[in-house]
């Protein structure tokens, strides 16, 4: 569909062998590489995704940004760089059969990176909980007021231009990675815009909002990382 850029997909994962498959299958055939970071799981993630077709890196330090990290890594080792890469989750919580329309506004050079917003599509019923929804409102509240960027959701399903990718220089290694992206757009001048997607209950439970130590911290550290790029 998009014969003129190379588009590869970042899934970190950990402990998701009965999702990871489902979402490799429903991401469309036109994208070159799909990387998972095997995050320390342990169960079958690795096998199954890469009996599904994927890219299997191993990151034995856990953290969603670690994993984020090595999978780049990865695609930076390739002899041809990609011109757009994709992030999503596995644990099918996300609709990858989306992602033309995610990436449409940077194949349309009419932006550097786009947030697939749950905030402004259909979420399901029970697929976010109310610290979810209410983090999200707190920390794109914060950004507007302190930054000056303007976003509704720090939704993980999201497309950026590689080469931008690369001059933000992201750094987190666990929570503030998806916020820490943002922030950095906003102060780099990169053009962003967001688009509707839709949003489902995960399969499985959630390492974050699916424990009371995951709320707290990712929510610690989202509030440190807006401030810390202040």
């Amino acid at each position: 569909m998009f014969p003129n850029h190379l588009i590869d997909v970042i899934i970190p994962a950990f402990n998701e062998e009965k999702s990871i498959a489902k979402v490799i299958q429903d991401i469309p055939r036109w994208v070159r590489n799909i990387v998972v970071a095997n995050n320390n799981s342990t169960d079958q993630t690795g096998y199954v995704a890469e009996q599904a077709g994927a890219v299997v890196v191993f990151e034995g330090q856990k953290g969603y940004g670690k994993a984020c990290l090595t999978a780049m890594d990865w695609i930076r080792s390739q002899e041809v760089q990609p011109d757009i890469v994709v992030f999503l989750d596995g644990d099918y919580s996300d609709y990858p059969e989306e992602m033309t329309g995610l990436i449409q506004p940077i194949i349309n050079k009419q932006a550097d990176m786009v947030i697939g917003s749950r905030a402004q599509g259909e979420r399901e019923s029970g697929s976010m909980t109310f610290p979810q929804v209410f983090g999200n409102w707190l920390a794109t509240t914060m950004m507007k007021y302190i930054q000056g960027a303007k976003f509704s959701d720090l939704g993980p399903f999201r497309a950026i231009v590689w080469q931008k990718l690369m001059d933000i220089n992201m750094v987190d290694q666990d929570y503030g990675w998806t916020i820490e992206m943002q922030i950095k757009a906003h102060k780099a001048g990169l053009r962003y815009t967001e688009v509707p997607v839709r949003y489902r209950k995960r399969i499985g439970v959630s390492k974050v909002s699916g424990t009371v130590k995951g709320v707290f911290g990712a929510g610690y550290k989202i509030i440190y990382t807006i401030f810390k790029y202040w």
